[in-house]
């Protein structure tokens, strides 16, 4: 059988083991090892496996993701994202649906010390969530606005999937989480401008009743300055990172020591349980990460040896279109598969592709990592996959359904697809920042 048959088969392969609901991880061993018999025979490609297993995740900079994680879940156990929606909430006070502005800012806070969106929809879907329905706001507008605003954790550092990003293409950690802050608030400034408008001309979205509080100016500092510990946090993580002092995962683990200590000593956290459970999640989220980073690694290197990747980039290399319709083809490409599989899987499949046929076209791979992790943000919210909108349903009581979950959430789709086209065209809204303070 010729190396690219093999190729061919895989993906195909991989794809079909995605549609019968195989785990990603799984999904991507299984793919790649039965590929590998064909070329490397049955020794030789349990070798292989064996081989990339280990070496697939004993690099340093992979420990700043378990680090990462530790700090976000260790946040949430010290009640951060609680001050994050209280100043906020202060700050917005008397505006048109202002609880749905604290919101969006406050995720976008709390995504400065969790990076994962999933975590910051379902803590704000229990925190928000709640005061939203006491105050008469439509049910799908406030599950919406959580489910959609949760998303900014992605985007807006230290991210995740931006350490993830940055590992598959080498690229820096830190110019992309600089990359991903002004897109970030971009986007949030886009909800909240969104949310004022349709509670200002809705009123049965966000009524105004008389026990809604409107603050005075000194009110809604000393409100607002009650969240300093987050803002502590993100000037000592991108402040290491920026300067040099730190690297990204001595900036993650000062980090979680950091939030500890202001958990213990504003007695949010004086349980030993409390860390016990912060340390069991991070080790669960970070399993499962890294057992997807291995599948990933060990199928793409099958792929790259069928020939497969070189093929795709010269054919579509000798297309004689504008450089912008291959990059069009490949954002779809991203939103379909952002809709079936999450995010880690899709990077692993696709990026040893595309980033030589990126890099052939002149593309920046660090702008493209904020175009690509705002189209995961997309994904995050739209079926039939919409990891957002499961993580939300899980928390929210039972007389709000998924449908009244995505009908909340298409308002917000435009938004997203304009912060998108502004991308395209302006990349320096992702640049300037990283170029400015990096260099």
């Amino acid at each position: 059988m010729e190396l690219i048959t093999i190729g061919i088969y895989c993906v195909f392969l991989l794809l079909l083991l995605i549609a019968i609901g195989v785990p990603i991880g799984v999904t991507f061993i299984l793919s790649g090892f039965l590929g590998s018999l064909f070329i490397l025979g049955l020794h030789g490609s349990f070798s292989l496996l064996s081989q990339l297993a280990y070496y697939s995740v004993a690099a340093p900079t992979w420990t700043a993701l378990p680090l990462f994680i530790l700090m976000g879940s260790i946040a949430a156990q010290g009640d951060f994202a609680k001050r994050a929606y209280r100043g906020f909430d202060a700050l917005a006070s008397g505006l048109p649906g202002s609880l749905g502005v604290a919101t969006c800012f406050g995720c976008a806070a709390f995504g400065a010390i969790s990076g994962s969106s999933l975590a910051t929809a379902a803590i704000f879907g229990r925190l928000a969530l709640p005061e939203m329905i006491e105050f008469k706001y439509d049910k799908s507008f406030a599950a919406g606005t959580i489910a959609s605003a949760g998303t900014f954790a992605s985007m807006i550092p230290p991210s995740m999937m931006f350490v993830v990003y940055a590992l598959f293409t080498n690229t820096s950690i830190g110019r992309l989480f600089f990359a991903g802050i002004v897109p970030g608030l971009l986007t949030a400034v886009a909800y909240s401008t969104l949310i004022i408008y349709r509670a200002k001309y809705n009123k049965k979205l966000a009524p105004r009743v008389k026990s809604e509080t409107i603050l005075g100016f000194r009110e809604r500092l000393t409100e607002f300055s009650k969240s300093w510990p987050i803002v502590l946090v993100a000037i000592i993580v991108l402040g290491g990172i920026y300067s040099g002092t730190t690297t990204p995962t001595e900036a993650a683990a000062l980090g979680s020591i950091v939030v500890l200590v202001i958990g213990y000593f504003e007695k949010k956290i004086r349980k030993i349980d409390q860390v016990t459970t912060a340390l069991r999640e991070s080790a669960n989220t970070t399993a499962m990460l890294f057992l997807i980073n291995i599948g990933a690694i060990y199928y793409s290197r099958v792929i790259t040896m069928t020939g497969l990747p070189s093929d795709i980039t010269q054919m579509v290399g000798s297309w004689e279109v504008p450089r912008i319709v291959i990059l069009l083809a490949i954002m779809f490409i991203y939103f379909i598969l952002g809709m079936i599989m999450v995010p880690i899987g899709i990077y692993a499949m696709t990026l040893p592709v595309i980033m030589p046929i990126l890099n052939t076209l002149g593309y920046d791979p660090i702008w493209f990592g904020v175009v690509a992790l705002k189209l995961m943000e997309i994904a995050a919210v739209t079926p039939p996959v919409g990891l957002n909108v499961y993580a939300l349903k899980g928390v929210v009581p039972k007389n709000i359904s998924l449908v009244d979950i995505f009908n909340g959430i298409w308002p917000f789709i435009p938004c997203d697809l304009a912060v998108l086209v502004l991308l395209i065209l302006f990349p320096d809204i992702a640049l300037w920042l990283p170029n400015l303070l990096l260099g």
